[in-house]
């Protein structure tokens, strides 16, 4: 109770960190960069957006949203309840590209269904004091609700149409997946209004979920546009199996039927590793990384990683850096600082940021 007392309090106004000009080496294979704790205090930040005006916003997990901006963080009123259980809570947020004009922002969050609990897809109007969301909007959720706090996968990215992504885990129950009824397991597609747009795939198919783009998936919590805009994810497997695929529409994954992974007991998952009409991953690791926040390079600060995928590891405390074809790891930027990663995210000079769950902070990596 002292805790969340001290962080409404916090919330008023602004922190100062004097822990903002903190900065140490980190090794990779373009030489020694730069790692800066930027902010810290956080309870299990998921994710990070950046704003025009050079400030940041961070989401918590239980349910807080933070404006960050030169070492001083404030609360932002007016988020939409979460189901703040497990893996469920606040989870992502994205700034689009007409923010300057719209002020809007998109939130992920984990919605109390009933007895359950599923993905959902929010949007809000930020004021122009960043301390308050107005004019909030459920403009989607999963269907039909499910029980339990596992894998509500949950990034929301921004296409080049201006239709937006969402992924969704399988909420534990692996046969979801293959089921084109229910949206768990799946990838989908809507416009920024929460309606349907044109050309998705199952949207004329009886008793298919007219938003879903792809499915098959287990648990995506990465997910990324490519620098031609195409769309990649980072998902969980079971035991070894995590996955990076790039995202086709109206194409099948393949969990549960097929798996690079075992069950933790060390049982067979499915049928094997492949079959017709199911897509193979374009990387996946064994064993298993915990892959979560997930950036494709634009190339601003550092050319040569140019269109290369960094995807943050929950469980071996790295980022791992994938390039080439077929891809491969070709690196992992690792330092005391990393700890489990929550979100990898460019910023606007180039930079790569990046929130520590073990640390409870976000970190910008320079030259």
């Amino acid at each position: 109770m002292l805790r969340k007392s001290l962080l409404l309090t916090a919330a008023v106004t602004f922190l100062t960190l004097s822990s903002a000009a903190w900065a140490e080496n980190l090794s990779s294979s373009l030489g020694e960069l730069t790692i800066s704790r930027m902010a810290e205090g956080f309870d299990v930040p998921w994710a990070l957006d950046f704003l025009p005006d050079g400030g940041v916003l961070v989401t918590e997990r239980d349910g807080q949203l933070f404006y960050v901006r030169e070492g001083r963080k404030q609360r932002i009123a007016g988020v939409p309840a979460v189901a703040a259980e497990g893996q469920g809570g606040l989870l992502d947020v994205m700034v689009p590209r007409d923010f300057s004009q719209s002020r809007e922002i998109f939130l992920t969050f984990a919605k109390r269904q009933g007895r359950g609990a599923g993905t959902a897809l929010a949007s809000g109007r930020l004021s122009r004091d960043n301390r308050q969301l107005t004019h909030v909007k459920l403009l989607f959720e999963a269907a039909p609700g499910a029980r339990g706090g596992r894998h509500f996968g949950a990034r929301v990215v921004e296409a080049r149409d201006g239709t937006l992504f969402v992924s969704l885990g399988e909420r534990g129950d692996r046969p979801s997946a293959q089921d084109l009824q229910r949206h768990q397991g799946s990838v989908v597609r809507i416009n920024r209004n929460g309606t349907v747009p044109a050309g998705n795939p199952f949207a004329g198919q009886a008793g298919a979920q007219p938003e879903i783009w792809s499915y098959g998936h287990r648990n995506p919590q990465g997910m990324s546009l490519d620098l031609q805009g195409n769309l990649w994810v980072a998902e969980h497997g079971a035991k070894g199996g995590d996955e990076v695929n790039r995202v086709r529409k109206g194409a099948n994954y393949g969990w549960p039927v097929i798996s690079y992974g075992r069950h933790y007991s060390g049982l067979k998952i499915g049928e094997g590793t492949a079959k017709p009409g199911m897509e193979q991953p374009e990387w996946y690791w064994d064993p298993s990384i915990a892959p979560s926040g997930m950036m494709i390079y634009s190339g601003r600060m550092w050319p040569q990683w140019r269109g290369d995928i960094f995807v943050g590891s929950l469980k071996f405390d790295y980022i791992s850096r994938l390039s080439g074809g077929p891809l491969r790891e070709a690196e992992q930027l690792r330092s005391d600082e990393t700890g489990r990663i929550r979100d990898v995210q460019e910023a606007p000079d180039g930079s790569i940021w990046f929130a520590s769950e073990s640390e409870g902070a976000i970190f910008r990596i320079s030259r």
